[in-house]
């Protein structure tokens, strides 16, 4: 309940004693401010870079909780596990790989530059998606330069929509146009709000687990970001074992979109 709820309903309670209003009015109140303490929020953690490992995939696997898995196109594994985390009922995601800021960095096969247009655009990511079975959403991989791109994030936007589709901003740079394109275009969309494990180190990994669930607590919701490190995985274990706010649920993407 945020301080301008509070307030309304500390306000109901208080004109309910001064006027005298009747006991059912002041039940209504009670029961309206009761459905608002008993909202649930959500937590929504993406595992980002699977296609890789197989091994380092069924990790996660093994945690036996709602996470959703963004898997890179075109690789070894990537067909077989998209395929496999199905089956284990698990949310997919094409982790769709994106022209970062820092020309050093190969965002990898199936990438998407500045500068193309339209049909080329179009043509990478449904090859992509193809090679990603079962996918329900896209979020990008790098991307720090591309997302910054209006022009060429509506005409991802578009593929997104025109496949049914939901996208998760990863969120590589502060100046990022998916989201505005996303509203604009009325595709259904989210921005990540913590990456895990920046640092890896499994303390600081749970750590930031918390932060998302405070996070969450207080927003209705948040999503977080991880990859497919051992560290990650331990910590993730270590925090679903943890006595943690009842009213803080773990889901997958496409739930937390709908909450």
């Amino acid at each position: 309940m945020d301080r301008r709820d509070f307030l309304l309903n500390g306000s109901s309670f208080l004109l309910g004693g001064l006027l005298g209003l009747s006991t059912a009015s002041k039940a209504l109140a009670s029961e309206s401010l009761k459905g608002r303490l008993s909202s649930r929020s959500s937590i929504a953690l993406i595992i980002d870079d699977i296609g890789y490992s197989v091994s380092a995939a069924r990790q996660f696997l093994e945690l036996d909780a709602p996470i959703t898995f963004s898997v890179l196109p075109r690789l070894a594994h990537s067909y077989r596990l998209a395929i496999e985390i199905h089956r284990c009922g698990h949310e997919i995601m094409l982790h769709q790989p994106m022209e970062p800021h820092n020309s050093v960095l190969d965002p990898g096969p199936g990438s998407l530059y500045v500068g193309y247009e339209g049909p080329e655009i179009t043509r990478i990511l449904e090859r992509n998606m193809a090679g990603v079975p079962f996918a329900v959403g896209v979020n990008n991989h790098m991307g720090s330069r591309f997302t910054e791109c209006p022009r060429e994030m509506s005409e991802v936007l578009r593929v997104v929509a025109k496949n049914s589709l939901f996208f998760i901003d990863s969120l590589t740079s502060s100046r990022s146009t998916a989201c505005l394109a996303a509203k604009r275009l009325n595709v259904t969309a989210a921005r990540r709000d913590i990456f895990l494990d920046n640092t890896l180190i499994e303390s600081r990994i749970l750590s930031r687990l918390r932060r998302l669930e405070r996070c969450a607590a207080l927003h209705g919701g948040a999503v977080g970001i991880g990859h497919p490190f051992p560290e990650t995985a331990r910590a993730i274990k270590r925090f679903l074992a943890e006595t943690r706010d009842p009213g803080v649920s773990l889901v997958h993407v496409s739930s937390f979109l709908k909450s």
